[in-house]
């Protein structure tokens, strides 16, 4: 008796449809992790002291902009178009249509004339660049700094200005770098 068994009708394995299943499997599930990372979630490494002493340089970060509105407080990934196209994280100090104001003689930050009760910052606010105050926040943009004030690029310097909300990449959600820091930023 020489008979030859049908594995498909028997609901046997077919190794080649194993292999398919799997690798189809595999590339439908890369396909969306890449969009997931693309448009849901970004990493981010911290570069730089300016957002000491709650962000350490190396840092690493996930973010994310899905339904994101920029609120007082946030820590903001933002890419700005300018000379040094660098990506920066900073946290958001005015939103549209307030008014900041900063005394760099006594180191505070004012928002719509209030002073701000700061205590995610390194130091007082003494360090000044090229921007005047008063300003007023336009329509769909941010004032930044950055919480080691005196050791940092932000809105206080024109070249970064007031940032449009469409260069925000995404609000840190949580720090997963370094181990012994894990969670979410202050």
């Amino acid at each position: 008796m020489n008979e030859k068994i049908d594995t498909e009708r028997l609901g046997g394995f077919s190794l080649s449809r194993e292999v398919y299943d799997w690798v189809e499997t595999m590339v439908l599930m890369t396909l969306c992790l890449l969009l997931v990372l693309t448009f849901v979630f970004r990493t981010i490494k911290v570069s730089g002291d300016s957002m000491l002493p709650n962000l350490h340089d190396e840092n690493r970060l996930i973010s994310s902009r899905l339904g994101y509105e920029p609120e007082y407080g946030d820590i903001v990934v933002v890419t700005k178009p300018s000379s040094h196209r660098e990506t920066i994280i900073k946290r958001v100090i005015a939103t549209e249509g307030q008014t900041v104001d900063i005394d760099f003689d006594i180191g505070i930050v004012y928002v719509n004339g209030q002073p701000l009760n700061e205590p995610y910052t390194f130091d007082f606010t003494y360090r000044h660049f090229d921007m005047t105050f008063p300003q007023k926040v336009p329509v769909g943009h941010v004032f930044v700094l950055g919480d080691n004030r005196n050791n940092s690029w932000d809105s206080r310097d024109s070249e970064i200005g007031m940032v449009d909300n469409r260069y925000i990449l995404g609000k840190a959600i949580y720090r997963i770098a370094p181990f012994e820091e894990i969670g979410v930023p202050q």
